[in-house]
């Protein structure tokens, strides 16, 4: 089949373009409003851009909370889903009054950052602390905004629980991170594999 996106021409009951382009991290993102009070919300929009510096971007379908706690504030802490903390998660992705913590509302508690003033998920197993770099308002081919808003952060501090390195590595397959995918389907890391790289690359990438 052939479909072109801006006309919806698949015939298909969903839009299968999540589902290609899966499974994709979860940024977890928690932030501060400007009066100080806590939010936390997951975004399946949510990678890494650049490893040095650290660089993460998360972005959001219209002027959401965590935007304009990010931009107002200058921070934000991605917390790390994984299987044990899936079911909190979803509940952090409720729409609730703004202002309203979602910490409470899922039943977790907060740990304070080392390097930024938004707090990280206490239950997390590892978490990146971020400073804001800036948002881009993404416009279309036709030059209209798409109402997505891309927002970047450098990474200024790195959480991990040291339960869950092993042999000098942070093991995703322990943790079981969750990742999502298209629909309302979700894919969790409980095995992994290696391959050699073509001679020349580097190694541990």
């Amino acid at each position: 089949m052939f479909y072109h996106p801006m006309k919806g021409d698949h015939g298909l009951p969903f839009d299968p373009f999540k589902a290609i382009v899966a499974p994709r991290p979860i940024g977890w993102i928690s932030s501060l409003d400007a009066e100080g009070r806590p939010n936390l919300a997951p975004y399946s929009f949510f990678n890494a851009v650049s490893a040095q510096p650290h660089i993460v971007m998360f972005s959001s379908v219209g002027e959401k909370d965590s935007v304009a706690n990010v931009e107002a504030t200058g921070d934000f802490v991605c917390n790390l889903a994984t299987w044990d903390l899936r079911e909190a998660m979803s509940e952090t992705s409720a729409s609730l009054p703004r202002g309203v913590s979602e910490f409470s509302a899922a039943g977790l508690e907060m740990a304070p950052s080392r390097t930024v003033k938004a707090p990280r998920v206490a239950a997390a197993v590892a978490a990146l602390e971020c400073k804001h770099l800036k948002s881009d308002r993404i416009a279309d081919l036709t030059g209209k905004w798409s109402g997505s808003i891309i927002v970047f952060g450098e990474v200024t501090g790195v959480y991990i629980d040291d339960d869950h390195i092993r042999d000098g590595r942070f093991d995703m397959s322990d943790v079981r991170t969750i990742a999502r995918c298209g629909y309302r389907d979700y894919a969790v890391v409980d095995e992994l594999f290696e391959m050699a790289r073509p001679k020349g690359t580097a190694e541990g990438v």
